[in-house]
């Protein structure tokens, strides 16, 4: 029998909004979603608070990015709640993020998804490929993530980029200053060069200028100091300076979607770890709606 359509997903909208973002689609340029999951987590869980705690926390923030000269109220995006997913393996769930990330490109915007944990990448990987067949994928994160299966999982966080080079065209995946793995796992990142050192970020990335892009940001890619709030934290990471050279260097990029993915809020009574993934996720949302003017409607004119 032929294999059936997935389901229209469907999207929870109950609770906190990110600020400045509107609930219908309609004239937007960037879709933002969430998808709270962390079925597969390996270590310390929570993960599945972590959409909600980026949305409680933004408004605590300045809609103004002085690194970029945008804002948040200049650009038409729209918050489309939370992916209702089933509880349990995260097969489903790959599936149905796949379904609400087609979705959001059906509709003309740049989806920006927030975790939930890192497995869920490769479903919206899977969706942004099949439209940008020369997608290239940019990796934020501790750890190499190229187990072929962990605890018996081939969808665990641990297998997030492996794959994504399942359903990823190009093959080619750039990952920018991984510092934890197996033995294998950076023999294979130093052998096929896709191990991209901080210092030479803009050097390595520049022949992608042109062609689409989705970088998706582990936040345990930054140091615990900062970031404590991740169920795999991994000393020796890195700090906002790091990713603002980042941001510089995609603003010379066609950006096509972005998630932000790992973050555990409960375990850092601070709260500092949502700020510094709800500010994560403002960059990308001023990255994305630079990269697609055309969306639905272009970047409103300040008043």
């Amino acid at each position: 029998m032929p294999a059936q359509p997935p389901e229209a997903p469907c999207f929870d909208t109950e609770g906190a909004i990110f600020m400045g973002a509107q609930r219908d689609p309609a004239g937007c340029q960037v879709g933002l979603f969430g998808v709270p999951y962390d079925g597969t987590t390996s270590f310390r869980p929570g993960t599945r608070f972590g959409p909600a705690a980026i949305r409680d926390v933004s408004a605590g923030l300045e809609s103004y990015c002085p690194q970029l000269d945008l804002d948040l109220e200049e650009l038409a995006f729209a918050d489309l709640g939370a992916v209702a997913i089933p509880c349990g393996d995260p097969e489903p769930v790959i599936r149905a993020v796949r379904a609400a990330t087609d979705q959001v490109l059906d509709l003309g915007l740049a989806p920006l998804m927030l975790g939930g944990e890192h497995s869920i990448s490769s479903g919206a990987v899977a969706a942004v490929a099949a439209r940008h067949p020369n997608l290239a994928l940019v990796q934020l994160d501790a750890h190499a993530d190229l187990r072929q299966t962990w605890l018996g999982s081939r969808h665990s966080h641990a297998c997030a980029m492996r794959r994504c080079l399942e359903v990823l065209p190009s093959g080619d995946l750039r990952q920018i200053a991984i510092r934890s793995g197996t033995r294998q796992e950076f023999a294979e990142l130093r052998s096929t060069g896709r191990l991209v050192n901080l210092a030479a970020l803009a050097a390595s990335l520049a022949p992608l200028r042109g062609r689409p892009i989705y970088i998706t940001v582990d936040l345990d890619w930054f140091d615990p100091a900062v970031l404590p709030g991740t169920g795999t934290p991994e000393p020796g990471g890195f700090f906002w300076p790091d990713f603002a050279l980042l941001v510089d260097e995609l603003q010379h990029h066609n950006l096509v979607a972005a998630d932000v993915v790992e973050l555990a809020p409960q375990l850092d009574s601070s709260g500092v770890s949502a700020v510094l993934a709800a500010k994560v996720t403002r960059s990308l949302l001023l990255l994305l709606g630079q990269a697609n003017p055309g969306g639905a409607s272009a970047m409103a004119s300040p008043q």
